[in-house]
């Protein structure tokens, strides 16, 4: 397996992607450079990028490749996603359970997770894992689900949805639906509360999340009481049409890969002026009648300023919203540090937030 490009083959990467687009039959239209009123390709960074990350954060940082995923890049970091082993019981072991999917679409594989299976009656949380809408499984996520299990003690499902760009929106939003759909409807069988379901997930996992929010909103079939959006990706204009300080999203996911992973959800240029509606949940102009929502994101994330307002329109629309924002934390930092202090303040922010939604404290 070979490894990472290098910083020249890199640039050349990302120029051929935005002249030709030419893997994962992708149309060079889609990614395309945008005018230069619209886009801030490479930015000049701080003389020192890191003085401004927490200091444990920064070995890892610095011992990782750079590297913006774009249409040539992804078959190679698709390569890399290798699940790591799962936690030696006592933690829930996942298994996999296979659904039909939505109509002319194939099977759903969902992966659960069941702290204390027989049960009767007690919450669940159907998990979206992240990806920027193009990559990762629900495999990946595994350590993240088992702490959602264990220390919220709830019955936890994450969904295989379709990536892009093979499938654009709303494809993964309605498989995303259809697992929904399925819990709920076995509700009586898995032992789970039909009043206490809760989605979540971090990244495009959040932004999944914030989109089937609001869907089920509008179809008015199933009740969700919660959503718990981890530093999540809720705006395709980060980085496009609307540009970023040099020192937001210089690390992990950058506005490059932004612009790429956004373009492949939606099938035209992120940033454009008009995109599907409900595909991008910041441009969603009504949010009232939204669960009660729980959102964390690092302050040097490339999404700190979209989450940041999409709380204070969540505020605004009436709903019950907690925001955090974690001083020197980056895109997916506690992925890649599970053990540093700000982690164990991030994982005891989320996972108190969602036991007191379980526990109706919003009701």
């Amino acid at each position: 397996m070979s490894g990472p490009p290098s910083e020249s083959s890199r640039r050349e990467f990302l120029h051929n992607t935005l002249t030709s687009g030419i893997a994962l039959g992708i149309s060079p239209s889609l990614l395309s450079a945008q005018p230069a009123r619209r886009v801030v390709l490479f930015q000049e960074s701080p003389s020192d990028p890191y003085a401004i990350v927490d200091p444990e954060l920064v070995p890892m940082l610095k011992a990782l490749p750079k590297l913006d995923l774009n249409s040539q890049t992804l078959a190679w970091v698709r390569q890399q996603e290798v699940p790591p082993s799962p936690i030696p019981l006592p933690a829930p072991q996942p298994f996999e359970r296979r659904i039909p999917g939505p109509p002319g679409a194939p099977e759903l594989k969902l992966t659960i997770l069941d702290p204390s299976p027989g049960t009767k009656n007690r919450p669940a949380f159907l998990h979206t894992h992240g990806g920027g809408y193009v990559g990762r499984s629900a495999a990946l996520a595994v350590p993240f689900l088992q702490t959602a299990a264990q220390a919220c003690n709830c019955l936890v499902v994450s969904v295989d949805y379709r990536r892009a760009p093979e499938t654009r929106f709303p494809g993964s939003l309605e498989d995303n639906y259809t697992a929904l759909r399925w819990l709920y409807a076995n509700a009586d069988a898995l032992g789970v509360d039909r009043k206490r379901i809760a989605i979540g997930g971090e990244s495009a996992g959040g932004g999944h999340a914030a989109m089937l929010a609001i869907a089920a909103r509008d179809r008015k079939e199933i009740p969700i009481m919660f959503q718990l959006l981890i530093y999540p990706m809720l705006d395709d204009r980060t980085g496009s049409s609307r540009p970023v300080p040099p020192h937001i999203g210089e690390f992990i996911w950058t506005a490059h890969s932004n612009i790429f992973g956004w373009s492949s959800l939606l099938g035209l240029p992120a940033g454009s002026e008009k995109v599907p509606a409900g595909a991008v949940p910041a441009r969603v102009e009504n949010l009232s009648g939204l669960p009660p929502t729980f959102i964390v994101v690092g302050a040097i994330d490339l999404f700190i300023d979209e989450d940041i307002e999409y709380a204070r329109r969540l505020l605004a629309a009436g709903i019950p919203t907690e925001l955090h924002v974690i001083p020197g934390a980056y895109h997916g930092f506690d992925l890649l540090v599970p053990n540093a202090k700000v982690t164990t303040r991030f994982t005891e922010y989320w996972t108190t937030a969602l036991r007191r939604a379980f526990a109706n404290s919003y009701q």
